[in-house]
């Protein structure tokens, strides 16, 4: 997850499973799944990465294409979080639907955190089927009010707010041509995110991990744990050195805690 801005041009490194989710590392027989959504700007490749390293513990990885950027950047983008939510939950259920029992968690950082969180509310609030776990990194809690106006800045401006979250290349932002592709894909993604508010309803009934940097400017530790409101069943959180993208410099270290997450889980549920 080196950068938090999707080239348009960039192209997945592993075939495509359908529209919405990418798998870059199968595993044969595993022992959980787990399916992870981006960051505002980011795209599926972001989890190349973590999915290699996870396939190693016998956990297959989904990673979330969002519209609007790399095979997708034709398309349009979203216009809030529930759009995202409602446009990856089909391909989500097929996925659900054939996994034989094998049990399926979600991940997601920034603001794919809060597509997470809603994508498990629908599934919660439709009766259709139940993900074992959710993990959440790098944002406040649901709950939480505040008014994000990024999308509102200027190109300039828009820019600074990126490199001051430290998770991108500084040569990127030398490259006027690619800056010009991507800085669509940002100011829609901080619209979607800056638009987002809580509706009321029922709390989840599953266990929820929260993953933050102790350094992150965007999101304080009374704000993570914030996210214990969003649930009626345990909730753990984790500190990690670093800022925003502070998994990029512990992935290692992230890795094994959602390692250790997913197997308690798997033992809990024998």
């Amino acid at each position: 997850m080196r950068s938090p801005i999707a080239a348009h041009g960039a192209t997945p490194a592993a075939a495509e499973e359908n529209v919405w989710l990418r798998r870059y590392a199968e595993v044969p027989a595993p022992a959980h799944r787990l399916v992870c959504f981006p960051h505002a700007g980011g795209a599926a490749s972001a989890y190349l990465p973590f999915a290699r390293r996870l396939a190693e513990a016998g956990i297959e990885v989904y990673a979330v294409q969002y519209p609007g950027r790399q095979d997708r950047r034709h398309e349009p983008f979203a216009t809030t979080v529930g759009e995202l939510a409602e446009g990856v939950l089909p391909e989500l259920l097929r996925v659900l639907e054939a996994a034989d029992g094998i049990p399926l968690s979600l991940f997601g950082h920034s603001m794919g955190a809060t597509t997470a969180y809603e994508v498990a509310r629908l599934l919660h609030h439709t009766g259709a089927a139940r993900p074992e776990h959710l993990l959440v990194s790098g944002r406040r809690g649901p709950t939480v009010e505040r008014r994000d106006t990024v999308h509102l800045l200027g190109d300039r401006e828009l820019i600074e707010e990126v490199r001051k979250l430290q998770g991108t290349d500084p040569s990127v932002f030398a490259d006027e041509e690619l800056l010009r592709m991507v800085l669509p894909v940002l100011r829609a993604d901080y619209l979607v995110a800056g638009r987002y508010r809580h509706a009321p309803g029922p709390c989840l009934d599953l266990s929820l991990t929260v993953l933050t940097g102790d350094a992150d400017p965007n999101v304080g530790l009374s704000e993570a744990r914030a996210w214990r409101e969003a649930t009626t069943a345990d909730t753990a959180l984790h500190v990690f050195p670093g800022g925003h993208f502070y998994l990029q410099d512990q992935r290692e270290a992230v890795c094994r805690t959602i390692e250790e997450t997913l197997s308690d889980g798997n033992n809990r549920a024998r």
